[in-house]
C-alpha cells in the first residue's frame, strides 16, 4: 500500500474516516462531492491505481464490487428506483484520486453522462 494514496490510508486506519460498509475486502464511504442525493464509493483494500490496471486476476474483487454495491444500493433506499455505478479512469475521465473505485449514485433521477 502507498504510503501517499488517501485510500490506502484510510483502508489501514492510518486517516480516519466514516465507514458505512467494511469487510475484508472493500470499505463504503460516503463521496465529500457529491454528485447526487446518494452518492458513495465502493472501495477495495489492495491498491489497484485505475479500472485500465485491471485484469482476469481481478474478476473476484470486482465482482465483489459488485455485489457490495446492490447491498449497500438497499440498505440506502435507492435499489428499487435505481441508481448509477461507473468507474472513473484518468484526468479526462474524472478520475482524481488514483486507487481504484467505484461509484454509487442516486436518489433522485440522473440525466445522461458526458
Amino acid at each position: 500500500m502507498p504510503d501517499d494514496c488517501l485510500f490506502c490510508r484510510m483502508a489501514s486506519g492510518k486517516t480516519p474516516t466514516s465507514k458505512l460498509h467494511e469487510d475484508d475486502r472493500v470499505f463504503v464511504i460516503k463521496d465529500i462531492h457529491p454528485r447526487a442525493p446518494t452518492h458513495v464509493m465502493i472501495i477495495p483494500k489492495e491498491h489497484i491505481a485505475s479500472a485500465r490496471d485491471l485484469g482476469p486476476q481481478h474478476g473476484e474483487l470486482l465482482a465483489h464490487m459488485f455485489a457490495t454495491s446492490t447491498e449497500v444500493a438497499k440498505e440506502l433506499g435507492v435499489a428499487d428506483k435505481g441508481y448509477r455505478l461507473t468507474f472513473n479512469v484518468g484526468d479526462e475521465g474524472g478520475q482524481t484520486i488514483y486507487h481504484l473505485h467505484l461509484h454509487l449514485l442516486g436518489g433522485r433521477r440522473l440525466g445522461p453522462e458526458g
